[in-house]
């Protein structure tokens, strides 16, 4: 499984990134306004710290538009994916700019019927939302259980990148199920490290170690 890092923070994903847990970078239009910054500026800084997907979300709702956009948008780095709203005209954004090998991530999916769309269009990534169906009740997990079959039984390359990620178990029930990527807060991935029975095992060794008065180094 492949992590992806949604954030802006350019501290966070260069810690991430040098343990290894930064295969790409997603943000979107709330994640850059909250750094009060230049979105070009910041994009380009994120697309030189990763080597891998960086995703940067048009503005406009127009097919068009969204083709001028995203062109725009990939002259920034080679690692940029174009980010498009599931929507009739992201989608034919989508075909065009597939097309013209520019790597799309289709986002604001909420149902596996959207998500085939998306493959059908030729997206990179698909990108359902679980964080944000478990709001109103509904399974988040049980959506990429759905796409992962789907797109198993015909062979579609595009991958299933798990979104709105709220805590640790949504990221182990991810793998579970079968998606390809998950996109997550910084704090949530360093998350996965932690275990009180962990932090207590060290704590136990380092007072043993104590009392021998040895050195490693």
């Amino acid at each position: 499984m492949k992590f992806f890092v949604d954030s802006a923070d350019l501290e966070q994903i260069t810690l991430l990134n040098d343990i290894g847990l930064a295969d790409g970078v997603t943000t979107n239009p709330s994640i850059i306004a909250k750094s009060g910054r230049d979105f070009k500026q910041v994009i380009a800084e994120i697309c030189a710290i990763v080597d891998g997907p960086v995703s940067a979300e048009v503005i406009a709702t127009e097919a068009e538009k969204m083709i001028a956009e995203g062109r725009e948008l990939r002259k920034i780095a080679n690692n940029i994916c174009v980010k498009l709203p599931l929507t009739m005209d992201g989608l034919k954004a989508c075909k065009t700019l597939s097309s013209e090998e520019i790597p799309t991530n289709v986002t604001l999916c909420f149902s596996a019927n959207q998500a085939l769309l998306a493959a059908k269009c030729g997206a990179t990534f698909i990108s359902p939302f679980i964080g944000r169906l478990d709001d109103i009740t509904q399974d988040g997990i049980e959506l990429i259980e759905d796409i992962r079959m789907i797109y198993d039984n015909y062979g579609f390359e595009t991958e299933i990148l798990a979104a709105s990620i709220r805590n640790v178990n949504h990221i182990k029930e991810c793998a579970l199920v079968g998606a390809d990527v998950i996109t997550s807060p910084p704090d949530v991935i360093r998350k996965l490290a932690e275990h009180p029975l962990t932090e207590q095992g060290l704590a136990g060794f380092m007072k043993d170690w104590a009392t021998t008065g040895q050195s490693i180094l």
